[in-house]
């Protein structure tokens, strides 16, 4: 496997095309992680199946969010997506997280290209209010059984806070 750091860039971030790598498919359970050290994706930890994932969850090359970690990316998509491919996603909003006090943010993104929907998703506003719930209440809850109370969704953002929000890693990534 290659370092997705070295091969791939944040993508356009002005024109809301950007590159997101998959870690964990929609449905699992499997925490799996990108070992930037090794670069390598590497199973953390095997979540209860309760707190499966609702969306593909992935990463941007080439950022750091303030908790130290690549920028995170919630990829919709109706199927899910296997761990270590990338795609051009599109950037249609952002959900602003707390983990442990510490600033985790997700951008959320769909596929660039998406000929099932026409492309026709383009904000947060385009998808159903109940998966953003959906979305909402497994990040509020996914860490109960261990630590209760460590995880908070605080807003959302639309696509130009989340392109802000991937600028300022970027800027953290190069700074590093």
């Amino acid at each position: 496997m290659a370092d997705f750091n070295q091969i791939l860039t944040p993508g356009n971030v002005d024109e809301g095309v950007i590159n997101v790598v998959v870690e964990i498919p929609a449905g699992s359970s499997h925490k799996i992680e990108w070992n930037r050290d090794l670069a390598v994706m590497q199973l953390d930890r095997v979540e209860p199946a309760v707190f499966a994932k609702p969306t593909n969850y992935g990463f941007i090359p080439q950022t750091l969010d303030e908790d130290g970690d690549e920028l995170d990316a919630l990829i919709i998509t109706d199927e899910p997506l296997p761990t270590g491919i990338f795609l051009e996603a599109k950037v249609i909003g952002v959900m602003k997280f707390e983990d442990d006090g510490e600033v985790d943010d997700k951008v959320v993104v769909v596929p660039a290209d998406d000929r099932n929907t026409g492309n026709s998703v383009n904000s947060l506003d385009d998808l159903p209010q109940q998966l953003i719930k959906q979305i909402e209440f497994h990040f509020n809850h996914y860490k109960d059984l261990k630590k209760p109370g460590t995880t908070t969704v605080k807003s959302w953002g639309d696509a130009e806070e989340a392109k802000a929000v991937i600028h300022e890693s970027i800027e953290r990534w190069n700074n590093r």
